[in-house]
């Protein structure tokens, strides 16, 4: 049940309860109150009714009668002890309240019809109702006004910080949720969250680029001094791990400035076949290339190399051939028959880094941080995914025109 449901519930329990409780106090209260003054006024005929009987023999108030044979039994049981008594009993004619005390005759008895009373009960029964169900109405009613504010708001807080948890670090829930209570502090917390983990961001950023941008720099010589050394195999060695230091640094250049939101694509018409058998030459490595249906798009054909580029790349170096390239229509996907993307990457995103398994190889995990990062530039959309049959599955859809 959501939140609005179950505070709503809770009301309408606790006002049925609340209702019924109270209903059922009046009505003892009320039935009590009309026993209690027909017995009064029962007693009071039987008093004066044995009052005239020891004038003149014979009662003369209406009700009054010696040896009535309706007498409930157990009252003529009573009196035949000697003593006085009222009974409310039931007969063919209906109620009546009885009292009855004993005479030189026998039993003297005073009937009052108690019809009037229970009439009068079963009216204020209805008004009880009725009174009721508007009471469990109208509280039912405010309490789901107030649980549908209060679930509004925690929605809206819940929006945001899902838009947070996007990488909308600027969003602020406090501007979004009035009040003063829980839920506004909760907010404020959250806010309180968000600037703090933007922050951090911020300044992982800034030293991811300010370590790179310090690293090109000696780093250019040393790709030039690797070139003037002597021909041979340590002189390959330290140029080819020279090179792979400098590609570490471009990437994390290029992964900086997609953080910063600095890049906006360059956009043309692109045929998808083109452009996929021209990245694969590119890498020059051996995939399989599908075509089912081509499509133009309009779209950057640098940052399309890119994506399609590192996920292949990581395709042969992370997983296993054979590696397929297939395209169809504006859906690209990129296979390998390797031990597939790890629980982590399918439920975070690729972070970098991290290659998130041993079984996936070594890797500073840039590839995949970039191709998402392109991948967000030109409006597609990159998932990922383990193929039913084994191995792992990349599946960029490209935005349609």
């Amino acid at each position: 049940m959501t939140l609005r449901r179950q505070i709503a519930t809770a009301v309408a329990a606790i006002a049925v309860l609340v209702a019924v409780a109270v209903g059922l106090l009046v009505h003892q209260a009320m039935i009590r109150q009309h026993v209690d003054q027909a017995r009064s006024s029962a007693l009071t005929a039987l008093d004066s009714a044995l009052a005239d009987y020891e004038r003149g023999g014979k009662p003369t108030d209406r009700g009054a009668a010696v040896n009535d044979p309706a007498l409930p039994g157990r009252l003529r049981a009573l009196v035949d002890g000697g003593r006085h008594g009222s009974l409310l009993a039931a007969d063919g004619t209906g109620e009546s309240m009885w009292a009855a005390g004993p005479v030189q005759d026998g039993v003297l008895s005073v009937r009052v019809d108690f019809a009037q009373d229970r009439q009068a009960i079963a009216d204020l029964d209805r008004i009880i109702l009725l009174t009721v169900v508007a009471a469990v109405f109208t509280t039912v009613l405010a309490g789901v006004l107030v649980a549908d504010r209060i679930s509004r708001r925690l929605r809206t807080a819940a929006t945001a910080a899902r838009g947070i948890a996007a990488g909308g670090t600027d969003t602020r829930i406090g501007e979004l949720v009035d009040g003063k209570d829980e839920v506004a502090d909760l907010a404020a917390a959250v806010d309180l969250m968000s600037r703090t983990l933007h922050r951090r961001l911020e300044d992982e950023q800034r030293f991811t680029a300010d370590v790179a941008h310090e690293l090109r720099t000696p780093l250019t010589g040393l790709v030039t001094a690797a070139e003037l050394l002597p021909p041979g195999r340590p002189t390959q060695l330290v140029q080819n791990r020279v090179q792979a230091l400098r590609g570490l640094v471009e990437d994390l250049l290029e992964v900086s400035r997609l953080d910063a939101d600095a890049e906006s694509p360059d956009l043309s018409a692109v045929p998808l076949e083109r452009a996929a058998r021209r990245t694969v030459s590119l890498t020059g490595l051996d995939v399989t290339v599908d075509i089912t249906a081509d499509r133009q798009v309009r779209t950057d054909l640098r940052r399309l190399d890119r994506i399609l580029g590192n996920l292949i790349l990581n395709a042969h170096r992370h997983g296993a051939g054979p590696v397929h390239l297939h395209v169809d229509g504006l859906r690209i996907t990129v296979r390998d028959h390797g031990p597939g993307y790890p629980e982590d990457l399918l439920r975070h995103g690729p972070q970098r880094f991290r290659t998130n398994a041993p079984e996936r190889g070594r890797g500073h995990g840039l590839g995949l941080t970039i191709a998402s990062g392109h991948a967000r530039v030109i409006g597609a959309t990159l998932t990922f995914a383990n193929h039913p049959d084994g191995g792992a599955l990349a599946i960029l859809v490209l935005p349609s025109d």
